[in-house]
């Protein structure tokens, strides 16, 4: 129990700011973006579905917890950096929904604009392995990314472990662009026993960013 709050600790720590805001000029009009989404009906009975809806003119991470300190510098919210560097703003640039499994609780968000995909695998291989810290006094703990092979070879796919006490946690995270749009979804493991449907990682999330990528292919 206590190596799954640390490791959702972390993920919240590191990717907490990974969402655009959606203030200003509208980039995309909301009903093709909404078309572009899975909903509660993709899913099995019983997963737990929910829009995210951001708070209008929020700056990205805003209320959230500051990023972390890593060795080396940068890797403990570099992916967000990389993402909001890029990120057009605006009503109808972005949506975004969590899914919940018994096993498995994910954060999908479809966009209108593309990702810098070279820049984010430049990144997940600059921490490739790196320490995170609460304190700068503390010992660190030990993260690694690692990319997965997939079977939709233009995505990239990372898994990011937590090695905490002789024992390893994952999560996960995947980037696509799809001509005009993007989707990007963050996993991680999260039991729920009050959920009926099981979800395994990575696989459960593997399949909802493909079904993800090809509605949103399709809109």
């Amino acid at each position: 129990m206590m190596r799954r709050a640390a490791l959702a600790t972390v993920v919240a720590l590191l990717f907490g700011g990974c969402a655009p805001t959606v203030t200003g000029t509208p980039t995309w009009p909301g009903a093709r973006l909404d078309r572009a989404l899975l909903t509660a009906a993709d899913f099995p009975p019983g997963v737990r579905y929910a829009r995210v809806n951001k708070e209008p003119g929020a700056a990205d991470g805003e209320g959230g917890p500051p990023p972390m300190l890593s060795k080396p510098e940068g890797c403990t919210d570099g992916l967000t950096r990389d993402i909001a560097s890029t990120a057009q703003r605006g009503p109808g640039s972005a949506a975004e929904y969590a899914v919940a499994y018994d096993g498995a609780r994910m954060v999908i968000t479809v966009l209108t604009w593309q990702l810098d995909l070279d820049r984010l695998a430049a990144t997940a291989q600059r921490c490739a392995a790196f320490d995170t810290f609460f304190a700068p006094t503390d010992p660190g703990i030990p993260m690694t990314t690692t990319r997965l092979t997939t079977p939709r070879p233009d995505a990239l796919v990372y898994e990011q472990t937590m090695h905490l006490g002789g024992t390893d946690s994952s999560a996960y995270f995947s980037f696509e662009n799809l001509g005009r749009t993007a989707v990007f979804g963050i996993a991680f493991p999260t039991n729920d026993p009050s959920i009926p449907v099981k979800g395994t990682l990575p696989q459960a999330f593997l399949d909802v960013v493909a079904r993800q990528a090809e509605r949103a292919q399709a809109a």
